[in-house]
């Protein structure tokens, strides 16, 4: 990339400026040299904005600052964000990534709005206000930043390293917390930084993020052509990830885990009634290792429907009473646990939280909000399997390309299954999911297969909505000239 001269003496000048107000500022020895450096880390981050915005969806999802406390002061989160932001304006601006939409972005950007209207239609608009600005607003412009970024097989391997890297970091953390009787919840679940207020202080949550890991590190062990240790490193890290998701004793986690299990199972095994049979096997197994009946929230002193599986019912009906009340919008983001005391039929002196994704969107976005939840989450699923196949029966496909296809689909079904136990609606893996199901329907789009993907490259910001009218006119058999599919690499 070329700069015009009087831009790069501007931008000479103002980062002189800079450097000069920030000595004068902070008269530090340690400011000079990191000035220095800062515009060769700021080329390093030009040039992989990719690399960032992976980092960004690591530490937001897995944590990685909790895990390991000695980096939350670095505030890497934070930074990352910025640091993604920035890097992709800037490679806009000057073209060097383009932007393409796809059909995948409309049902996410109507429940995003629905969900933003919901904000200020709830009953603590400012509690709805605080999770949208701090979380749901970051997930939604990486949904976009991850599409875009995301092209080459090189970005899909990064990403593969990062995912398994970070489950095994998560898993390990949590074993050794199990094994040292660090931050147990009800004497046996196994958390981690509960004591600094960690999201991962939730067995539930933890098990959670470790079930996001677990897809990645089978699609990794099943992949021909990864390479024989990237496979070895796959099984390995995948029996971390189950042993740390038996710790949690989390319900949802075990189904969820069975269900990632035996999606990969199905393509190597024939006989569907060979494989239910292992899978209600290995569910008897997995419960009885993890110790469900050992619960104190739940277990077999209790007679009946035990206090566990009763309070989730409780909730349930909860939130069908928040979204009869409140049909349009529900009652806000984040707002299910402060109004359990007006909806539950059950009162024990608490609230409680809503244990389930899809009654969770149904309490605080309505029912309109659930239609459109429904329908992204039902076109991602169709999307998800059908690029996976398609991925798997061309031959010219990179490996890592073919693993991604296949973590999509383990992700997605993980997800499906552990979400009736899981709260997951507004936290990052469906989103997650999102973009990496759209950058793989562009890359295939980019290589030869538009027949039954939708969208199309724009280098403007009118062209989504070009693209959106042709698209109808030719669903209506309007006459448009043929447009050849292109691949949209980093321009040089």
């Amino acid at each position: 990339m070329t700069l015009d001269p009087k831009l790069q003496i501007a931008t000479a000048f103002s980062l002189g400026l800079l450097a000069l107000a920030a000595t004068v500022a902070m008269p530090h020895p340690v400011v000079a040299p990191a000035l220095a450096v800062l515009p060769v880390l700021m080329i390093v981050a030009i040039r992989q904005a990719c690399v960032l915005g992976i980092l960004f969806v690591a530490f937001s999802f897995f944590r990685l600052h909790e895990v390991v406390p000695q980096l939350m002061p670095l505030k890497l989160p934070l930074l990352l964000a910025l640091g993604v932001l920035g890097t992709l304006v800037w490679n806009l601006v000057f073209r060097r990534t383009t932007t393409y939409w796809d059909g995948l972005f409309t049902p996410f950007l109507i429940f995003f709005g629905l969900v933003t209207i919901g904000v200020f239609a709830g009953t603590n608009t400012g509690n709805a206000f605080g999770y949208w600005k701090d979380t749901y607003v970051k997930i939604a412009i990486m949904v976009f930043a991850l599409a875009w970024l995301l092209r080459k097989p090189a970005d899909f391997s990064k990403l593969l390293l990062v995912m398994l890297a970070s489950a095994a970091l998560v898993a390990l953390v949590a074993l050794q917390n199990k094994a040292a009787g660090i931050g147990l919840v009800e004497g046996t679940r196994v958390t981690i930084g509960r004591d600094i207020g960690s999201m991962l202080g939730d067995p539930n949550d933890l098990s959670l993020v470790l079930l996001f890991g677990a897809g990645w590190a089978l699609a990794a062990a099943d992949t021909a052509g990864l390479g024989r240790m990237l496979r070895i490193g796959g099984v390995v890290i995948f029996v971390l990830i189950a042993c740390a998701i038996v710790a949690t004793q989390s319900r949802g986690g075990l189904l969820g885990i069975a269900a990632v299990i035996g999606v990969f199972a199905s393509r190597r095994v024939k006989s569907k009634l060979l494989l239910g049979t292992a899978g209600v096997l290995a569910m008897a197994v997995l419960f009885a290792v993890a110790g469900i009946d050992d619960r104190q929230s739940g277990g077999a002193h209790e007679e009946g429907i035990d206090e566990s599986a009763m309070g989730r019912i409780y909730a349930w009906q909860a939130a069908i009473g928040m979204a009869l009340a409140k049909p349009l919008f529900g009652v806000g983001l984040d707002n299910f646990y402060f109004n359990y005391y007006l909806f539950s039929p059950h009162w024990d002196g608490k609230n409680h939280a809503v244990h389930s994704t899809w009654f969770g969107v149904i309490a605080e976005t309505g029912l309109l909000g659930f239609a459109a939840f429904a329908t992204m989450v039902v076109t991602l699923g169709l999307s998800a399997f059908r690029v996976r196949d398609t991925l798997l029966a061309r031959s010219d496909i990179p490996p890592v390309m073919r693993a991604a296809g296949s973590a999509l689909v383990g992700g997605f079904t993980g997800f499906c299954v552990s979400g009736t136990f899981l709260t997951q609606g507004f936290v990052w893996p469906i989103y997650v999911m999102l973009a990496l199901a759209i950058a793989l329907r562009h890359y295939l789009r980019s290589h030869g297969e538009p027949q039954w993907l939708t969208g199309a490259e724009c280098s403007d910001p009118a062209g989504p909505i070009s693209n959106f009218l042709k698209n109808k006119a030719v669903s209506r058999g309007m006459a448009l000239a043929p447009r050849p599919w292109t691949t949209s690499g980093d321009r040089k």
